[in-house]
């Protein structure tokens, strides 16, 4: 029906054709991230019957997204007029919400354009059986889905391993051994910050790569203490993967980092220079620039959205069932389709109980090999040879599929330009669907999926204080 590089490729067309330059990077200095979803329709049984050997599949953006950025804590807002998540995912999911929303007011015009039909349920409607949707994203998502092994060959691209290093790095981890317990704390601490500062660099990106002056590491796996199992899981799953090694696969070394922090009062990563790093499969907040947010990881938001679908809790109210992604899509970047099923399908899919028309997807998950022109990894190749710091674009893209102001561009969660004396106003106020609490405790199947949830999976999930949801 479709590929994962058509999917990318008609994305990666639509941002250069429908987003205008504005709140795009300056590629001289500047990255972002990109997220879509795209429609996908395929011929109805009357036209197959029809036709049959005539199979027409439509692809078209319906909503995408563009950010890297998320507001600290500190900078939330009761009123209601701040964007707190800017995330391409998040903008582009957002998106997707206004989209569906302009096509349930479609139906209810009785218009056959629209995407939704009739359901069983009086004054409830339900997606046409040929429609589905992917979603596409440029990154492997920050979180639990960028915990990516790192085999040797890609540790060492940057930096080869000379014997010298080799030696150095056994003596060091020998010397090591007989260090007393605080002189160990602060030798951890020496060589975790060695590698960690350049990653500092991406705190409001999406993974952080190892620097280029890290050395091949064999670290074995250690708890933190012994209520972290997941240090060990961790650890046998890499153990796996080296066995392997005689099949000529390359031997993993390390992992990619997440930015993403662990939530506070779990468990939490072990933070050992190598393979030990993080744990995974945790519930991560996004980081922020000094101050902590509340935002859960996109990989969460993901694993969420896989239960509960996308639509969230308002739409929840005119719709039978909700609205689920069939496939997610990867762009070229560090990927791991083990990872990645992990951290979006395997944590929550022994889910029991849940209301009727809730049920844990098996969504596909594919990568494209085309990647995204204004992607970290691609800026950082054509600047090669500048001197000048990249760091990521502050600007935020939402484009909606829908007739009115599809378009908006916002910096720190306001809508670009907006000024201090304007902050509150109604110009400055985003078309977002979020609105009174009640309304949305008011979608009871989607609340009581939504509490099952969290209750047999996702235990740690961040939840804001209701004073922040109280606005009009």
């Amino acid at each position: 029906m479709w590929s994962a590089d058509e999917i990318a490729e008609l994305c990666y067309l639509h941002y250069r054709t429908r987003l205008p330059k504005q709140g795009k990077p300056d590629p001289n200095r500047e990255w972002t991230s990109l997220a879509a979803v795209v429609k996908v329709e395929s011929s109805t049984q009357r036209e197959v019957l029809a036709s049959p050997g005539n199979l027409q599949v439509t692809k078209e953006v319906v909503a995408m997204g563009t950010g890297t950025k998320c507001i600290g804590q500190n900078k939330m807002r009761k009123t209601g007029d701040i964007l707190n998540d800017s995330h391409a995912e998040i903008v582009a999911k957002r998106s997707f919400q206004r989209y569906l929303l302009h096509q349930m007011w479609l139906a209810a015009s009785h218009q056959q354009c629209s995407i939704f039909i009739p359901g069983t349920e009086t004054g409830k409607w339900k997606l046409k059986p040929n429609t589905t949707f992917v979603f596409f994203s440029s990154h492997t998502p920050c979180g639990d889905a960028s915990i990516i092994p790192m085999s040797e060959p890609e540790n060492q691209l940057s930096k080869p391993v000379t014997g010298g290093d080799a030696a150095g790095q056994l003596e060091r981890r020998s010397n090591h051994d007989h260090l007393g317990p605080e002189d160990k704390r602060k030798s951890e601490k020496t060589a975790s910050n060695r590698m960690i500062k350049r990653m500092k660099t991406d705190d409001d990106g999406y993974f952080s790569v190892i620097p280029e002056d890290l050395t091949v590491q064999q670290v074995s796996v250690k708890r933190e203490d012994d209520t972290n199992p997941k240090s060990c899981e961790y650890s046998a799953e890499m153990q796996t993967a080296n066995k392997e090694t005689g099949l000529g696969r390359p031997k993993v070394v390390d992992v990619y980092r997440t930015g993403a922090k662990c939530v506070p009062g779990e468990l939490g990563d072990a933070r050992i220079p190598g393979l030990g790093y993080h744990c995974v499969g945790l519930l991560r907040v996004k980081p922020g620039r000094g101050d902590r947010t509340c935002s859960m990881s996109c990989s969460d938001k993901l694993a969420r959205w896989n239960v509960l679908g996308c639509q969230g809790a308002l739409l929840m109210h005119f719709l039978q069932y909700p609205v689920y992604l069939s496939a997610i899509v990867v762009g070229k970047c560090p990927y791991s389709q083990e990872v990645m099923r992990r951290a979006i399908v395997e944590r929550c899919q022994h889910i029991s109980f849940l209301p009727d028309g809730f049920l844990p997807q098996e969504v596909k998950l594919l990568q494209s090999d085309l990647r995204f022109e204004h992607s970290r990894q691609a800026i950082q190749e054509v600047q090669t040879n500048s001197k000048t710091k990249l760091v990521p674009c502050s600007a935020a893209i939402s484009w909606s599929a829908v007739p009115e102001q599809p378009l908006d561009v916002t910096s720190d969660g306001f809508r670009q330009g907006t000024t201090k004396r304007r902050i509150g106003s109604h110009q400055s106020r985003m078309k977002t669907l979020e609105t009174y609490w009640d309304y949305k405790e008011a979608a009871l199947n989607y609340q009581e999926a939504w509490k099952v949830l969290r209750s047999q999976a996702l235990l740690g999930w961040v939840k804001n204080a209701t004073e922040y949801l109280h606005f009009t």
